[in-house]
């Protein structure tokens, strides 16, 4: 039977998780990321960024938008598998507890700063659920 601290962060982990996996469709699929400017979009497939000639703007931003959507997955499924796993290696690394909770947080000041509500009110539950499993370990 789980503890609560491991239902707590593996329910934060899968939040992140899923919000990694929509923004990776997202990404691929229809048209939820494109500029609602036809011309803005055209241009930016046409203009290279000041860093190099070998790509777009539209082609970093896709690459952007999946290595984010790839973190976030990574994050889900790393602390998913440490808290379901059964040796408690999790609960005994104050690093990996910490590292866990800083992610999430500066996620949070991401979210809050530069996206839009979804993402956000996802990432402060996920944040929740961990400090809420953080409260629990270290009571």
């Amino acid at each position: 039977m789980p503890t609560t601290p491991a239902v707590l962060i593996a329910a934060s982990a899968s939040i992140v998780l899923l919000l990694g996996v929509v923004h990776l469709v997202f990404t691929f699929r229809g048209t939820r990321f494109h500029p609602r400017d036809a011309a803005l979009e055209a241009r930016l497939k046409e203009v290279s960024p000041q860093i190099s000639r070998q790509t777009t703007l539209w082609r970093a931003g896709i690459g952007f938008h999946a290595s984010h959507s790839f973190g976030a997955m990574l994050f889900g499924l790393v602390y998913l598998h440490l808290a379901i796993e059964g040796s408690g290696f999790l609960w005994r690394s104050p690093v990996l507890l910490t590292i866990g909770v800083v992610y999430l947080a500066a996620m949070l000041v991401l979210a809050r700063r530069y996206w839009f509500s979804v993402p956000f009110r996802g990432i402060a539950v996920a944040t929740l659920l961990y400090a809420a499993a953080l409260g629990t370990i270290w009571s």
